[in-house]
């Protein structure tokens, strides 16, 4: 309950100002990592008081989960925006994705040095698992229609996807500069590799494509929306933010 003669604040306000603190968390974090960023940094960062990011979160965890949840949900957009239309364009959008934003780039390959101790205690969350059962529900679609090697579960094709994609990116952060791969040649090889090691190769007719196609922005929508949700629980907001 609001207290007598203060009126409560506007809720638009409140949400601009959470993302003030979260710009302020995000280039702290790039600057100095995780385990070197304090309240007090992004207060002065953000020009707010230290008892304001406090009202938006208890602990400095649940401020940069909020980040963490922030920069998903920005991935996610984009990449629902570019309408992929297939599981090779789906992987080429998020993996270049990824290497666009070195937020989800060092939280994807536990880098330390950003996320310090937050990368090390990473764990299985709901929306995480949430996520996972999306996935495999869009593969076994994707089985179902051809475009996917059916000698294989779900499970275990999406095994082999996860491995893909970290094997190449961990593989790439371990090169010195000069052997590594451009990442634009890097999106491309891990869409072949992945789509060579679990599809068919077979064409599709008309209508399989249009269903790939659907079943492609389904899962997107699907994933985006949870990432959303808890977005929204991290901001204390019932708006769809962007």
């Amino acid at each position: 309950m609001a207290k007598v003669g203060r009126p409560p604040q506007d809720p638009a306000r409140q949400l601009e100002r959470a993302h003030r603190i979260l710009d302020a968390a995000a280039e702290l974090c790039l600057r100095w990592g995780y385990d070197k960023t304090t309240i007090d940094d992004v207060a002065r960062q953000a020009d707010v008081a230290k008892g304001t990011i406090y009202l938006h979160w208890k602990t400095r965890e649940l401020l940069f989960a909020a980040l963490v949840r922030r920069e998903r949900v920005r991935l996610l957009s984009e990449v629902r925006e570019r309408a992929p239309v297939n599981l090779h364009e789906l992987l080429r959008e998020l993996v270049g994705g990824l290497l666009r934003r070195p937020l989800m780039k060092a939280l994807i390959l536990g880098d330390s040095a950003v996320f310090g101790k937050l990368s090390r205690q990473k764990q299985r969350s709901p929306a995480t698992l949430e996520q996972g059962a999306a996935f495999e529900t869009y593969l076994g679609e994707l089985v179902g229609r051809g475009v996917l090697r059916s000698d294989l579960p779900p499970a275990e094709l999406l095994a082999i996807l996860v491995s893909v994609v970290y094997g190449f990116l961990l593989t790439q952060n371990m090169l010195p500069e000069e052997m590594r791969t451009p990442e634009d040649r890097l999106v491309e090889l891990v869409a072949d590799t992945a789509i060579r090691a679990m599809g068919t190769g077979g064409a599709l007719p008309d209508g399989d494509a249009r269903a790939v196609r659907l079943a492609t922005l389904g899962y997107l929508d699907t994933i985006e929306e949870i990432a959303q949700r808890k977005l929204a629980i991290s901001l204390g907001a019932k708006e769809r933010v962007t």
